[in-house]
């Protein structure tokens, strides 16, 4: 038998027989402490599980626990684990439907006459720790399609066998544990041993493969880790992440309402929301026309045969409403803003010398979410975004990125967030434009990151079909990453449109397209900012920056000219003259997350001043009227100029 030469990456090799399994040449490659970390490993840019043989040369790059790839694979392997623990206790009532890794844990969707409930996590991980004591080895076994199918249908699983049935794959993959077997591509751990550090989160319901018409299921969300350390501190971010929710502090703060009688995933900004969405809006509108933007207003309808220029009619028809008939024309609710910044470019004609064309609005669509998706702000079904188009010339579109990349970096830290991850998408397998302007187009990106200095992962074949993009996602106090910013060039709306400009050879040539969002949507980075800051807004941009509150009945009228004063020198401030303790009024603007409370007694009125009450406790001096305003002015410039 002929030795192959196995190596790890930036290391020597060493021969080994062919055939020899992954896990036995590691053991002579790589150290034994690191060895003992390792769950999977990539050959020759595959991944795969530790007993896979080796036929052929190979360079092997470990997976260690611990590592983005390696937490996927222990939690798919958990919600393996997790579905053998629920088919041993509750047998065949109990069918199985699918269970991937997903971000921060796992879930398994279970088809069951009594859904499950967190009263049944003790049982379900009692039985799972008592699993992955055993050591169970997890084997991998690849099967004709008509054999896997036969194995299901003995085992009364009709889920699986739909699954099947849909594949063209003729030869598939099991996973088995102990009398466990599951339909798997892999990798997994190599036994059970290495699922320790589990935990079983909360219940849903989930219908199968997404199709309302279909199955309920109980689908049940979990999460590991390597360590019993990495767990709880998971676990208590998730406990602040319920302090944090935007929902619960959207009531109690008073920003927003969503009511059944009008509709779900349509949101009433109450007043103190409409007031933080319109200073977020003119901060946006200032932004832009610092920076060279002009602002329009579209339609939130127009003409249906418009979607079928623009290609929206075909291809994202399930995201839109359906057509409403006016004057026996149908029109549609706008999914996008794109068509219409297209119609003001076509209203005149357009020459080299203009371009750069920078136009944005903030424009409200409408596309339908299913009711199972909605969210809060998160997913709703009507929402505003941050529009923004720019038409170039070939030679300007690297500056254009670049200058988009230097506006967006500047925003998302003025709102507090500097630490984001970004992404490169490339050309996916269907797309439409020439090679030539995807390379372009392409490069332009890349050049872009690199001369702001971001670093960048990129994510191949995952553009869209019209062009490739940089996707940004944020971090939140949490270290939640929240998709948030995208850049998006295009070469399909313009030719769609029959868009044009006359050259410097007097000749007509088809401008570049970039589409562009900051803030994503003002709901969802909305829902964002209040989980981000859990209400407690800086000063710039909190709706209510003070609120003044009396001691007594007799500091009335002192309080009333305090407020009149501060709010016609732009203060945003509120009074609390109710005939309550003091206390209680400090504690109620606390909960409202009022940065400043402004207390007036006897002295403070007979020196014509207030004391300075900060949302964390600290008291300041007593001043005047003017001078907290000039320190509150102060406070906000210095954050909008940092």
């Amino acid at each position: 038998m002929a030795d192959i030469t196995v190596s790890v990456a930036s290391g020597a090799g060493k021969n080994f027989p062919d055939g020899v399994r992954l896990a036995d040449a590691l053991a002579e490659l790589v150290s034994g402490k690191k060895r003992k970390t390792i769950l999977a490993a990539t050959v020759n840019g595959h991944l795969v599980d530790l007993a896979t043989p080796l036929h052929a040369d190979a360079t092997i790059e470990p997976i260690v626990a611990d590592s983005e790839a390696g937490l996927e694979i222990l939690r798919h392997s958990a919600a393996h684990l997790m579905a053998q623990a629920v088919k041993i206790l509750f047998g065949k009532e109990v069918k199985v439907a699918i269970g991937p890794a997903i971000e921060d844990g796992f879930y398994y969707d279970f088809d069951r006459p009594v859904p499950f409930s967190p009263e049944d996590f003790d049982r379900i991980e009692a039985k799972m720790a008592e699993l992955a004591a055993a050591a169970l080895p997890i084997t991998r076994r690849e099967h004709s399609k008509a054999e896997a199918l036969d194995f299901f249908r003995a085992q009364d699983e009709p889920y699986k066998v739909e699954l099947l049935q849909d594949m063209e794959a003729e030869t598939v993959s099991l996973y088995s544990q102990g009398d466990f077997a599951d339909l798997c591509r892999g990798p997994h751990v190599p036994d059970t041993s290495w699922i320790k550090v589990f935990k079983l989160l909360r219940v849903a319901g989930s219908y199968w493969r997404g199709d309302e018409h279909r199955q309920m299921l109980t689908r049940i969300y979990g999460t590991a880790f390597p360590s019993e350390k990495e767990l709880q501190a998971y676990l208590y971010r998730l406990e602040e992440a319920k302090k944090r929710d935007h929902r619960k502090l959207g009531r109690q703060l008073g920003l927003f309402t969503i009511q059944d009688d009008i509709g779900p995933g349509l949101i009433l900004w109450q007043p103190r929301g409409a007031l933080l969405r319109r200073l977020i809006e003119d901060y946006w509108k200032d932004e832009h026309y610092r920076n060279a933007y002009q602002l329009l207003y579209t339609p939130h309808i127009a003409r249906h045969d418009l979607w079928k220029t623009s290609g929206h009619a075909d291809f994202y028809s399930e995201n839109m409403y359906a057509p409403m008939v006016i004057d026996e024309v149908p029109y549609q609710l706008k999914p996008m803003n794109c068509p219409f910044h297209i119609g003001v470019y076509k209203a005149e004609p357009h020459s080299y010398r203009d371009f750069p064309i920078r136009w944005c609005e903030l424009g409200t669509v409408y596309r339908y979410e299913r009711t199972g998706a909605l969210h809060g702000l998160m997913r709703v079904r009507g929402f505003t975004q941050d529009d923004a188009h720019i038409f170039c010339l070939p030679e300007q579109l690297q500056d254009e990125i670049y200058n988009i990349i230097r506006l967006n970096q500047h925003i998302l830290k003025t709102f507090g967030f500097d630490r984001y991850d970004v992404y490169l998408s490339t050309r996916p397998e269907k797309y439409v434009g020439s090679d030539a302007n995807w390379a372009l187009a392409t490069d332009a990106l890349k050049q872009a990151l690199e001369r702001m200095h971001m670093a960048y992962s990129i994510d191949p074949g995952e553009g869209v079909f019209y062009g490739p993009k940089i996707d940004i996602k944020i971090k939140d106090q949490l270290n939640r990453s929240w998709q948030c910013s995208t850049i998006q060039v295009d070469f399909n709306l313009p030719e769609r449109f029959a868009m044009s400009y006359t050259g410097e050879d007097g000749a007509e040539h088809q401008p570049i397209m970039i589409h562009r969002a900051l803030m994503g949507s003002l709901e969802r980075f909305i829902g964002v900012l209040i989980e981000h800051y859990a209400g407690a807004f800086p000063v710039w941009m909190a709706p209510e920056q003070a609120r003044i509150m009396n001691i007594t009945d007799e500091q009335a009228d002192w309080c009333h000219r305090v407020y009149e004063q501060l709010r016609g020198m732009g203060v945003r401030v509120e009074k609390d003259l109710r005939n309550e303790k003091l206390n209680y009024k400090i504690r109620e603007a606390q909960l409202m997350k009022v940065p400043y409370m402004l207390i007036a007694g006897e002295r403070e009125k007979a020196g014509g001043t207030i004391t300075v009450r900060r949302r964390d406790g600290e008291n300041l001096p007593a001043m005047s009227p003017e001078a907290f305003a000039k320190m509150v002015q102060e406070e906000c410039s210095a954050h909008l100029k940092a």
